[in-house]
């Protein structure tokens, strides 16, 4: 019982007591007796530089998790989701944790964890893309509401959703393949673009 105990154990860094590894599920950490942090090493190895990112925003970052979702990048949010929630999702579906709070990283080891200092949207999305590519997303590819993909479809087939307007001017439409809205290039598009074109000129 002992050998077994010891094969599995996580020794604090500060007095050395052994705690059973299954106390540090997902990156969880703890504090000892002795006032160290102990935790387990990084549960999952970081993926390839080439693998493209997919996030996930804690409940701070409502608003900037739409906007990555704008860019076409897989990013779930929930606002109401608690840290031993972001740990276990980051880890089973290989997410990059975003956050602005300073402590998660120490109370969960994870693979990848990027903390924001900013507090304006405009200012989160360019720290953000100074760590990672955000023009390789594909834009206007996910729905905002729910993050799943959006699909073409014919004006016949969504018109009794749109504003008479839309269906007489507009020709190109988008539909969310989970939540059903459409989307469409209106003026709001082309003032997105002008954000963005003026975060990563910066």
């Amino acid at each position: 019982m002992l050998a077994a105990m010891s094969e599995s154990a996580v020794h604090c860094p500060g007095c050395g007591r052994a705690y059973d590894a299954s106390r540090f599920a997902f990156g969880r950490t703890l504090h000892c007796t002795c006032g160290a942090r102990v935790g387990a090493a990084s549960p999952a190895a970081a993926p390839s530089a080439t693998a493209e990112p997919r996030f996930l925003a804690d409940a701070m970052l409502g608003r900037l998790a739409r906007w990555l979702r704008l860019l076409g990048f897989d990013t779930a949010y929930d606002a109401a989701i608690a840290d031993a929630e972001i740990a276990r999702r980051a880890i089973e579906e290989d997410r990059i944790v975003v956050t602005r709070d300073r402590a998660l990283p120490e109370e969960w080891r994870l693979p990848r964890v990027v903390v924001l200092r900013a507090e304006s949207l405009a200012e989160q999305l360019r720290e953000l893309s100074r760590a990672l590519p955000l023009r390789d997303g594909r834009a206007f590819s996910r729905c905002t509401h729910c993050n799943a993909p959006l699909e073409d479809v014919a004006v016949e087939r969504v018109a009794a959703q749109l504003p008479p307007r839309v269906v007489a001017r507009e020709r190109a439409f988008r539909r969310c393949s989970a939540c059903g809205r459409v989307y469409w290039e209106g003026s709001h598009v082309a003032r997105i673009r002008r954000v963005l074109d003026d975060v990563f000129a910066s």
